[in-house]
């Protein structure tokens, strides 16, 4: 199997993963002392923070591999297979690992350990893997060791694979800068947002029930539904639907512009979603909660973002029965009081959160574009593209 059937550049040749690097490590024995053996071995993390260990039950020295400094651990669970990282840390002595993932240990006269690093998260490498795993195992979860072993990859001289790590190591680098600088951006609009509410909170307000200020959209859209699309409330806001029309499609629910929906099973993590000015009308389960403003007492913009903030957040938890997964109904929200501002500073603070949006809009353009960089780089690096 490789990744492409390509002519590759001069210099260049295709190489199988068993010729270049081998699979290395031992099992733990589950009976070993613990104590003793996190004295002498050591557990690396990604850069993110997350641990390449899976607990099991609660003896963690079940499952695990004991491997040397300097290997390419590589996922074998999918969707997770472009998981990949090189412990390099000459400061640690033996490390462990979960024996889902394949500690591999290039031969360094062959193969450059962060060449095969950034080779094994090349998506048409991926895509193969996953094709090949598809077909001899009718199962999409792991990879069997062979597989991956017996994959070929694209292999320039050892000069220039050092040369397209390092080139590819300074490019992801400059990356990870412009994802960290959107993500910034977003965290002040947050708090820009939040500001927003204390200021418009701090004057004077009513206190209402919900009911009192909102209307529930009980009424299925009928025939008309296949007029429009299925949408879904994520943590993010609206997304398509992931699941497909149901037996009784006329029993969905219209959202348009000024309604607000979520999703009664996930509203504590935030799956709550709106329909701004300009958006197009939709369609949603019937299963989840469609709410409109009162006009001139309750403003949608205003609620929306309001509900999506820590003093929604709050207020949707005092209304919890304490299980994180739980069918909030508006039957349970309505009864709950908030304070409002008077309508026309809530009209106010609508027209700033509709200018954010289209500033938060813009950067998650910036941020998609960003995302996209990683694929064409490696795209580029192991088709000997990269300058």
């Amino acid at each position: 199997m490789t990744i492409t059937k390509r002519t590759l550049p001069k210099s260049w040749h295709w190489a199988k993963l068993e010729d270049v690097c081998a699979l290395v490590g031992n099992s733990i024995n589950p009976q070993s002392n613990k104590e003793e053996i996190f004295a002498h071995y050591s557990i690396p993390s990604f850069d993110d923070g997350r641990k390449p260990v899976i607990e099991n039950g609660n003896n963690i020295l079940s499952n695990k591999v004991v491997f040397d400094n300097g290997v390419v651990l590589f996922s074998k669970l999918n969707p997770r297979i472009s998981r990949v990282w090189y412990v390099n840390d000459e400061q640690a002595y033996k490390r462990i690992c979960s024996t889902e993932f394949l500690p591999l240990a290039p031969n360094l006269d062959q193969l450059d350990p962060m060449f095969l690093t950034w080779i094994l998260q090349e998506a048409n490498l991926i895509t193969a893997l996953r094709a090949k795993t598809a077909a001899a195992t009718k199962s999409r979860e792991r990879l069997k060791p062979n597989i991956v072993l017996s994959t070929q990859i694209p292999l320039p001289p050892l000069d220039e694979q050092k040369r397209i790590a390092a080139r590819l190591n300074e490019q992801m680098s400059i990356i990870t800068l412009a994802r960290q600088a959107i993500d910034d951006q977003f965290s002040l609009l947050t708090s820009l947002v939040n500001s927003y509410f204390r200021e418009s909170l701090q004057r004077i307000t009513t206190k209402m029930h919900l009911s009192d200020c909102m209307v529930e959209v009980k009424k299925g859209v009928g025939e008309t539904w296949a007029q429009y699309p299925v949408l879904g409330a994520t943590r993010a806001g609206v997304a398509p639907a992931k699941e497909k029309v149901g037996k009784q499609p006329q029993r969905y629910k219209l959202v348009e512009p000024g309604t607000i929906f979520y999703n009664p099973m996930r509203i504590m993590i935030g799956s709550i979603a709106m329909l701004d000015d300009g958006d197009e009308s939709g369609i949603t389960s019937p299963d989840y909660v469609v709410l409109k403003g009162k006009e001139g007492i309750l403003h949608a913009r205003w609620f929306y973002y309001w509900f999506r903030s820590p003093y929604g957040e709050n207020f949707i938890k005092s209304l919890a029965r304490g299980a994180v997964r739980e069918r909030m109904l508006f039957n349970r929200l309505d009864k709950g009081e908030i304070e409002l501002p008077d309508w026309d500073t809530q009209v106010k603070i609508a027209e700033k959160l509709k200018e954010i949006k289209t500033f938060k809009q813009a950067l998650e353009s910036q941020l998609a574009e960003i995302n996209e960089l990683p694929s064409a780089l490696l795209r580029q690096a192991f088709a000997g593209e990269l300058s």
